[in-house]
Order: structure tokens, then sequence, then C-alpha cells
């Protein structure tokens, strides 16, 4: 499996033969090696994770990709042309030979005075592939066992301590921060250094940005 990172919760995985992008919002800069896709994921409808006037444009250069997202967003890609499928509606949950599993249905509490919206966070399993988990916007789910953990660095509605509370309960293999364009150089390191000092003992956090693809082996 090779990762890359295209800024915010935007990211490519290459699985099993398989491209998929996960979540490419408005804080996502080049979307230029979002090429040849499999699929596109959306965890949810806000713009740093679903950016809608950008969207049309990276489908009609991916012809052949699903769009698959959680029931608030289809309705919202559905209004604006486009053919989404929520988890429920697929025949197969399956991207070539990858599995996809939708876990939860929420969007973390940012403030009581704004409405939780829908949220739902994605494993992805292939046979001699490690497994993956993309979370969207919340902590509070249970992806069970996996290899790679994509993990929200930094966000209005995550304290630090729970990020780490976060790493260390599900003690992946290899821990990828994502959600981190709202940090600028100094706090970045900051909250890298807590995830490192704080999270589970034997997690790798490996940091992709702007790093280009990374392989991540099964079982390694």
């Amino acid at each position: 499996m090779q990762l890359t990172h295209l800024g915010h919760a935007c990211v490519l995985v290459e699985m099993a033969g398989s491209r998929i992008l996960f979540d490419p919002g408005i804080f996502t800069p080049d979307l230029g090696p979002a090429h040849d896709l499999d699929a596109v994921v959306v965890t949810h409808q806000h713009p740093d994770h679903l950016d809608l006037d950008r969207l049309p444009a990276l489908l009609r250069a991916n012809p052949d990709a699903r769009l698959i997202a959680d029931p608030q967003s289809v309705l919202l890609l559905r209004e604006a042309g486009l053919p989404a499928s929520g988890h429920d509606e697929i025949t197969s949950a399956a991207v070539g030979p990858v599995r996809l599993t939708p876990i939860g249905s929420q969007h973390a509490l940012i403030n009581p005075a704004i409405p939780v919206i829908a949220n739902v966070g994605v494993r992805l399993d292939a046979e001699g592939e490690p497994s993956l988990y993309h979370p969207g916007d919340t902590l509070a789910e249970d992806p069970g066992s996996i290899d790679v953990l994509l993990f929200p660095l930094n966000a209005p509605w995550q304290a630090s301590r729970e990020m780490t509370a976060f790493l260390q309960r599900l003690a992946a293999r290899s821990a990828i921060p994502i959600h981190d364009a709202l940090l600028g150089t100094a706090g970045r390191q900051l909250y890298l250094s807590q995830a490192r000092a704080w999270g589970h003992p034997e997690t790798e956090v490996v940091d992709l940005a702007g790093g280009g693809a990374h392989e991540f082996p099964a079982g390694a």
C-alpha cells in the first residue's frame, strides 16, 4: 500500500491495484496526483473535506471513479448533478479487491450552537495489504484492529489530549497525521511532538506532508 498526503484530510491510497482518493477539500492545494482513480470517498460535507467547486473537474478527469459519500453529502452531490452513492446503496462495498467498511455516523461536536452533521469514516481492507482507517471528523468510533491510521492532528472539535488518547486506544502500527491545515509550522511541530510522545508507544507516527508517496508493506 502506498499513501500520498495531498493536503489536510485529502489522502491518495494505492492499494491492491486500486487508487482511492479521500476527502478532496478546499485546503488541498493540488489535485494533480489524483488521476486514474477508481473511487473518491467523502467522509462528510464540510468544505475542507468536500470542495464542490473542484469536484466536477476531478470527476471528469477520472470518468471511471465511483463517488462514495455519507448520506447528507450524497444529497448535496446529487443536487449538484454528481452521481454519488452512499455505502448502503452499493451492491458490493468494494473497489476492485479493496473492501470498504463504513464506520460511524456522526461528526464530532464542534459547539452546542452548531448542528451535528453526518460523518462516515471508512476502513479499507484487501488481501495481502495492511488495513487502513480514515475517521473523517470524529474520534469516537472503533474500527477494530488496524495497521495504518489516518488521524486528525488538529481541529476546532478536538483537544490535543483527545488526539493522543485516540492514538493510544487504536494502537495502530503506523499513524499518519492529517487534518492539519489550520496549523502553522511551529504549531504543527508541537502537535506532532505530542502525538509521538504521548500516543501509543508502539505506534510509529509517519509524517507524509509534502513527501510524496510512502510505502506501507503488509506485516512490516
